[in-house]
């Protein structure tokens, strides 16, 4: 029989990973509710049509794909079977695919449910997602995102509440070093425009830029030589990379400023990244914790105006939230005009930066507060008792299964981490009493049963 194994860019997660994983979670769900976003789920795979051509074509080519049911090559295209011609031969073979984000099939639960919702909407949504990436260091092909949108406004403000939304969770959790980068897609679209890119090679230009962070200045240049732009194009991006390296952000947007000037929609973009920066500082999120970055371009096609990023410094692992606003995402589902703005943050590379830096809280590790050992066969009343006591007074307790030796059942309860034992041998059942160990100091103390809830400290 051949050894076990699970798909590349896929995880396992035990006890300990599981604890850390939810504690990401739940801190990041307490923020959610307390800015008044409402749970919402979708499920795991939508039909293929409403996935593709949302993403652009980078991110259409990373989607998982699902083969229909039964003899799914009896409708299969023939042409295309013969011609090996997998653009034609999957529609034919592949009605439905897995997830590769929240925000489409939240953007279609909206038109769905539209006449049950009072909007403007703030959703909250913790599932799982899935993109064909090639694996790497913080590069899974299953990975949980926790997203937050709010839907039916074009306020700034509500850019203004994701960017507090980032700072309380990301501060709340204790990530450090973080930077919130923001950019708006009307200032990229004018500046691209200043260096002669066209409308109809706008994507291109995107795409090519939002490679940054990963390629360097040098690298977008040449991506835009293989994407066969001009000369010109590449001088630009160079002037945009010095211009962008002023330290100061404000500077940063007034260069930008002058070359964008007759732009009225870049413009604008400017104006309210201002605005937003003015706003987060006076609630005490400044630099470093956010600055204008005019590199930054977030690939995918539905963005049309602020952007967000989120990196660490001295990280393993890329951005570990992003987002921005969508004007029309709803209206490719026949609800046009409706505007939105969302913000994910990726639980698998908080995971990981968080356990890079070693900033997990040592108690989430601990999942049973009391250990009551079983050590007679034919009497376990007392035991039985005890557990369902402490437990309806909030801890977490279990009674060893087996009455096997006292050692084996310690070694348990170490091993475990378990920090509290009672033990109730024959001389403690005679005097009505328990013995409470201590494990960390190796403390007892012989109590009456009563007493054994006061006498847990678990600080």
């Amino acid at each position: 029989m051949s050894k076990p194994s699970i798909p590349k860019g896929t995880r396992d997660f035990g006890p300990r990973a599981m604890a850390r994983r939810q504690w990401v979670c739940s801190t990041i769900r307490g923020v959610f509710e307390r800015h008044g976003f409402l749970p919402v789920e979708t499920p795991s795979f939508e039909n293929l049509k409403t996935l593709t051509g949302k993403y652009g074509e980078e991110g259409d080519k990373l989607i998982f794909r699902i083969l229909n049911n039964g003899d799914y090559l009896s409708k299969a295209n023939p042409e295309a079977l013969i011609s090996k011609d997998s653009k034609l031969l999957t529609p034919t073979i592949s009605k439905k695919a897995l997830r590769y984000d929240l925000t489409v099939p939240f953007a279609r639960f909206v038109v769905m449910h539209r006449n049950e919702l009072t909007l403007p909407f703030r959703r909250y949504q913790i599932q799982p997602v899935w993109r064909g990436d090639r694996p790497g260091k913080g590069r899974y092909q299953e990975f949980t995102q926790c997203d937050a949108d709010i839907i039916g406004s074009t306020s700034s403000l509500c850019e203004l509440d994701l960017v507090q939304v980032f700072s309380e969770a990301l501060d709340s959790l204790g990530v450090p070093g973080y930077t919130i980068l923001i950019n708006d897609r009307r200032i990229l679209a004018a500046v691209a425009l200043s260096m002669g890119v066209g409308a109809d090679r706008l994507t291109d230009w995107t795409v090519a830029v939002d490679k940054y962070d990963k390629v360097g200045v040098d690298g977008v240049v040449k991506e835009l030589e293989v994407r066969g732009f001009e000369v010109d194009v590449a001088k630009g991006i160079q002037k945009l990379f010095e211009i962008n390296s002023a330290s100061n952000s404000l500077d940063v947007l007034s260069n930008i400023g002058s070359v964008i000037a007759n732009n009225s929609e870049g413009m604008q973009g400017v104006s309210d990244m201002r605005a937003l920066l003015s706003r987060a500082s006076a609630d005490g999120i400044e630099a470093p914790k956010i600055k204008f970055d005019a590199m930054l371009a977030r690939g995918l096609d539905y963005y049309t105006g602020a952007i967000f990023e989120v990196r660490v410094a001295d990280s393993p692992v890329g951005s570990i939230c992003g987002g921005g606003r969508y004007d029309d995402l709803t209206g490719i589902f026949g609800w046009s005009g409706m505007s939105g703005v969302g913000i994910s943050f990726g639980v698998d590379r908080i995971e990981d930066v968080l356990t890079h830096f070693n900033k997990f809280p040592e108690t989430l590790d601990l999942t049973t507060d009391v250990l009551v050992t079983y050590m007679n066969e034919k009497n376990c009343d007392v035991e039985l008792q005890l557990v369902s006591q402490l437990r309806s007074l909030g801890l977490a307790v279990e009674m060893y299964p087996d009455p096997v030796k006292l050692k084996k059942q310690m070694k348990y309860a170490g091993d475990r981490e378990i920090p509290f034992v009672v033990l109730i041998g024959d001389e403690e059942r005679t005097a009505g009493k328990v013995t409470l160990k201590n494990m960390s100091d190796g403390s007892q103390q012989l109590l009456l049963m009563n007493d054994v809830f006061g006498s847990i400290n678990l600080q």
